[in-house]
């Protein structure tokens, strides 16, 4: 029989929990994911999903019968009121929510290869700029997102929402410092991979459209107040500007990574036999 949840208790607690508390995230290792196009992003590619909460007092839409019939995870039946606290939500209540399963900090799960296009968002602030990175990653042909140091949490709902369900089709991959990035960088060298690590700064040596990014590249973007750490500037082979005017003295960390991936991809697709899917 499918369980019912008609009171805040100590399961939903946990649940409401994963919203607001990072720590709590990673300890039970699951996040929420909202939204009609995560859900089905994360449920038609494989995603490990833990349970599957719907409103217990509404009919299910053709969209959600068909996201319950293609999970086998825990289906549950929330009472409205509950799963609009979980939808953080004034309005009425998603159909569906579901409890994703956070997959492990494994710098192999990146695939690398000569078309090899990866980022690492360095220290990042705020979440929204993590998830919208991955879009834009998605979007451009990119291999992986690596969020490095003590920064914004890619399983914050706020990120997972930004990602508009790109989280589940790219790799995302929190390491603690860049040494051990770069010891992974080391071993793709050692294997014949020639990666190229090309930093980003407003003082760059270098226009990006100027650079050859149709090789194996990880992009570098800094902290959107303090920039790269000293770290990553000085493992950098190559630091980039992107060219602006106006008054602005900077973009937003989020506009300059999706300025560097398409400049990436408009090399790539120039190039014969190289397309950018």
């Amino acid at each position: 029989m499918e369980p019912r949840i008609t009171r805040a208790d100590a399961r939903f607690q946990q649940w409401e929990a994963l919203l607001r508390n990072r720590n709590k995230r990673l300890r039970m290792a699951e996040f929420l994911v909202h939204g009609v196009r995560p859900i089905s992003l994360a449920v038609e590619r494989g995603w490990p999903i833990r349970a599957v909460l719907r409103d217990a007092e509404r009919s299910l839409s053709p969209w959600g019968r068909q996201m319950l019939e293609l999970s086998d995870a825990e289906h549950v039946a929330v009472a409205p009121e509950l799963l609009r606290q979980l939808s953080e939500k004034d309005e009425d209540a998603p159909e569906l929510v579901v409890v994703a399963e956070m997959p492990e900090d494994r710098l192999s799960r990146i695939p690398v290869d000569p078309s090899f296009l990866g980022m690492v968002f360095d220290r990042p602030s705020l979440p929204g700029n993590v998830g919208a990175i991955v879009r834009s990653l998605d979007a451009f042909g990119g291999s992986g997102l690596i969020v490095t140091g003590h920064g914004a949490d890619p399983y914050d709902p706020r990120s997972v929402r930004a990602s508009t369900g790109s989280l589940f089709a790219l790799p995302t991959v929190r390491v603690p410092s860049p040494s051990a990035v770069l010891a992974w960088v080391a071993a793709q060298r050692a294997a014949g991979i020639d990666l190229t690590i090309v930093g980003t700064d407003e003082n760059g040596t270098d226009d990006i459209a100027d650079l050859d990014l149709t090789g194996p590249t990880l992009l570098v973007i800094g902290n959107e107040t303090t920039g790269m750490s000293a770290g990553w500037r000085d493992a950098c082979d190559v630091v980039a500007r992107i060219p602006i005017g106006g008054a602005a003295s900077s973009l937003n960390a989020a506009n300059a990574a999706t300025v560097v991936l398409y400049e990436a991809a408009r090399q790539r697709n120039a190039r014969p036999g190289f397309r950018v899917a």
